[in-house]
């Protein structure tokens, strides 16, 4: 398959690396001028466990391809788009008149109603993922990364398309299981408050790194995401089908926080998840944060640990404004 990664993030160079080694066709498209930037290959720190449950550490200097630009009758098969929500529309406008025939896998956070997020796309060209990987670049230029052996996919209400089943083949070539999530949606939104929780508490810290091996603070980012509950409910979410994903939330603070504490201290690929995140600067935490506060207080619900951090996010992305 003929694979383009929109953009070099971190999860579109997690995955990317992932599908060509498994023997896909793999470019990136950059901003005009990105390319020399990046330089020609990137540095990996990979722990990878696809195969053991430890993780397998990949140090390795990765080549890779890019290009600047993408005419509208490319012969990509699949598009992997992987921007934080608020830069989503200015990237689905993008690749609206440039999606030619390829299936474009929408793959990360989303509050928005999902088919009018992705509204400038063909909507029987779109896929639904989410990536079970994470990590940072550093100010040394070297990624530091976990992937997990999984990977998230759902639909809005029907079976897999053809295109969703080749999306998903793609990836069990590179070595990942598929867990799919018949209620996309929701869980989509359940991940996106969840994030709110804690990442609110990492902006009243400075970074969500802090947060690692800190009982308190993850108590705190625990109870924030508690409260965001009636906030899902009041979306429409039926919290009985996320059960799993609600647990960390519904379950006593004083067994939750101190595990997450050890795992977040102890635990490499937890370590790594966390300690990547430590841009003071970073507008994603924000803009989460931001985004869920204003639909919250549309709907009428309390979020007071979210009021709280509000001075640390109100400030919106002078890009956007």
């Amino acid at each position: 398959m003929k694979i383009l990664m929109f953009g070099r993030g971190v999860i579109a160079t997690v995955y990317g690396w992932a599908l060509q080694r498994a023997g896909h066709d793999v470019e990136f498209y950059v901003r005009p001028g990105r390319a020399a930037t990046y330089g020609d290959a990137v540095d990996l720190d990979l722990f990878d466990t696809r195969r053991r449950v430890w993780g397998k550490r990949v140090v390795e200097k990765w080549p890779v391809r890019y290009r600047e630009t993408l005419e509208p009758d490319h012969d990509f098969d699949l598009i992997v788009l992987s921007v934080p929500h608020h830069r989503l529309p200015e990237a689905t406008a993008f690749l609206s008149p440039r999606v030619s025939q390829a299936t474009v896998l929408v793959f990360g956070n989303l509050w928005a109603e999902p088919p009018a997020a992705v509204d400038a796309l063909p909507a029987d060209q779109v896929a639904w993922g989410f990536p079970q990987a994470g990590g940072g670049f550093g100010a040394d230029g070297v990624l530091r990364a976990m992937l997990l052996p999984s990977v998230v996919f759902g639909t809005l209400g029907q079976p897999p398309t053809d295109r969703e089943r080749a999306v998903r083949q793609a990836f069990r070539e590179a070595g990942l299981r598929i867990k799919e999530r018949p209620d996309f949606r929701g869980w989509l939104w359940v991940h996106f408050v969840s994030d709110a929780g804690l990442l609110s508490q990492g902006l009243r810290r400075g970074s969500l790194s802090k947060l690692a091996g800190s009982t308190r603070d993850l108590r705190e980012g625990l109870l924030a995401g508690r409260e965001l509950l009636p906030l899902l409910e009041a979306r429409g979410v039926d919290l009985r089908r996320h059960r799993g994903g609600l647990l960390m939330f519904r379950a006593p603070t004083w067994l939750t926080a101190p595990a997450l504490a050890w795992l977040t201290a102890h635990v490499p690929l937890a370590r790594v998840s966390l300690a990547a995140h430590n841009d003071p600067d970073a507008e994603e935490p924000r803009a989460v944060c931001r985004d869920t506060l204003a639909e919250a207080r549309r709907l009428g619900i309390s979020a007071p640990r979210l009021e709280a951090a509000e001075p640390l996010f109100a400030r919106e992305d002078a890009s956007r404004a």
